[in-house]
C-alpha cells in the first residue's frame, strides 16, 4: 500500500530513503487521480522492497504541492536521493511508471 506523505513525515520518507521513491501528488475530487490511484497502489506492491511508493492530498498538504510547484494533478515525482529525478503529468501506465521509478 502505497504510504501517505505529510509534511510531517516528507523527509524520513522521502528526502532520506537509500531507494527512489515515487510520489503521487492527488486530490480526492480528481477524476484522473482516482484513475491513477489504483495503478499506483498495484505498483507499490510490486516494488515492495525495491522502492518507496507514496502520496500526498494536495488539499491537505497544500505546502508541500507549493514547494514543489504542483499546477496539475495527478503529478507524479520520482525522487533519487533527495532530488527529483522525474515529472509526470497525467493518467499514466504502471509500466511507464515504473520505468520512470527505474526499478
Amino acid at each position: 500500500m502505497a504510504i501517505a506523505i505529510t509534511k510531517e513525515n516528507f523527509k524520513s520518507v522521502v528526502l532520506e530513503s537509500s531507494q527512489p521513491v515515487l510520489v503521487d501528488f492527488w486530490a480526492a475530487w480528481c477524476r484522473p487521480c482516482q484513475m491513477l490511484g489504483p495503478i499506483v497502489e498495484s505498483l507499490s506492491e510490486e516494488v515492495k522492497g525495491l522502492a518507496v511508493v507514496g502520496k500526498v492530498n494536495v488539499d491537505e498538504q497544500s505546502e508541500l504541492a507549493n514547494q514543489f510547484r504542483i499546477m496539475s494533478i495527478p503529478t507524479v515525482l520520482v525522487f533519487k536521493g533527495g532530488k527529483v529525478v522525474n515529472s509526470i503529468i497525467g493518467v499514466r501506465s504502471k509500466e511507464e511508471l515504473r520505468k520512470a521509478l527505474g526499478v
